[in-house]
């Protein structure tokens, strides 16, 4: 093989490397994302469409945490725990206040813990599926209808859990376009 044919050779190799690579690190996140979803890692929660039709006795606490980074808003749950029973609808509610001068476009990031409860624990409609809006010194009550999966029951190594802690962390997003947005204002009902 003659040194240009070698020289040729390498650099397609290279060439290869690099946009085998850019294609890894842009299918990673997302790539990620779809793990957690499927197998609960980290705490991630489920999206369900529809409860479960079995409510059994056995009852956890839910804690609820609120928090925010980097944005000016101040959010809290309005009750810290609930009992719920395995399969029963649940819904709780937030309390989220734009401390600026502006308009905050956010997004609320979402996991439970122990890590081990996520693939068991289900929102039918949450504030965290979509970008909201957030006009100067607004306040507004945020929804979560959730429950948690009587399947939990049947899982041995989850029978010492008695409490689960359902934590929300809000981020500012730049620009953007907010989606729809679960509030409850003025007696409008509680939306996803």
């Amino acid at each position: 093989m003659s040194p240009e044919a070698r020289k040729r050779g390498v650099l397609i190799a290279c060439l290869a490397a690099v946009f085998a690579m850019v294609g890894a690190a842009y299918a990673a996140v997302p790539l990620y994302n779809m793990f957690c979803r499927v197998t609960g890692f980290g705490g991630t929660t489920q999206v369900a469409t529809t409860g479960p039709t079995q409510i059994l006795d056995r009852t956890v606490t839910v804690r609820f945490d609120g928090s925010v980074a980097d944005a000016p808003l101040k959010f809290t749950p309005e009750q810290r725990t609930i009992d719920v029973r395995l399969g029963e609808r649940a819904l709780a509610y937030y309390t989220v206040t734009n401390m600026s001068d502006r308009t905050v476009n956010a997004v609320a990031s979402y996991n439970v813990s122990p890590f081990k409860t996520g693939p068991y624990f289900s929102k039918l409609q949450c504030f965290c599926f979509t970008e909201q809006q957030f006009a100067p010194h607004e306040s507004r009550e945020l929804a979560v209808l959730f429950f948690v999966d009587p399947e939990m029951d049947s899982e041995r190594r989850l029978d010492d859990v008695r409490e689960i802690t359902l934590s929300y962390t809000f981020f500012e997003k730049a620009g953007g376009k907010a989606g729809t947005v679960a509030a409850r204002d003025e007696g409008e009902s509680a939306g996803g």
